[in-house]
């Protein structure tokens, strides 16, 4: 399997302005620019397309490692936060909730870890990922 982005930037680092398109078109001329990524500004940012692309990932996951336990989960909502510091993603924390039926905490921790270690985002990201995971 492969998937594509293409981004297109005209300008400056600072002044100029960009847009992303994904294969399936889900982003299509979405505007980036240097307001976007460092400030308040209009639009995406690499390094929010890769919070969504962790939590994404991380979760699916989650739900076949649960799935492999013999859980089903009737809800998982995960949110990736990415710190950029110093021009370097050094980052990403995953807050997770989570209503699985008939799960201990303990197991439910366990399936967490699997999924943060095993997920291929946290296997591509050389970054630290830490994990809080409550179950509801």
């Amino acid at each position: 399997m492969k998937r594509t982005a293409t981004a297109v930037w005209n300008g400056s680092g600072k002044e100029g302005n960009g847009h992303l398109t994904t294969q399936s078109t889900t982003l299509n001329k979405t505007q980036y620019s240097y307001k976007s990524r460092f400030e308040e500004g209009v639009g995406t940012n690499p390094e929010e397309l890769i919070a969504a692309a962790h939590a994404g990932c991380f979760t699916m996951k989650l739900s076949f490692v649960l799935g492999g336990a013999g859980f089903t989960p009737d809800s998982i909502e995960t949110t990736s936060t990415i710190t950029l510091d110093n021009g370097v993603i050094t980052t990403s924390h995953l807050v997770v909730k989570a209503t699985v039926p008939g799960i201990t905490a303990e197991k439910f921790q366990e399936a967490v870890k699997d999924a943060e270690q095993n997920c291929p985002v946290s296997k591509a990201l050389n970054v630290t990922i830490t994990t809080e995971a409550t179950l509801g």
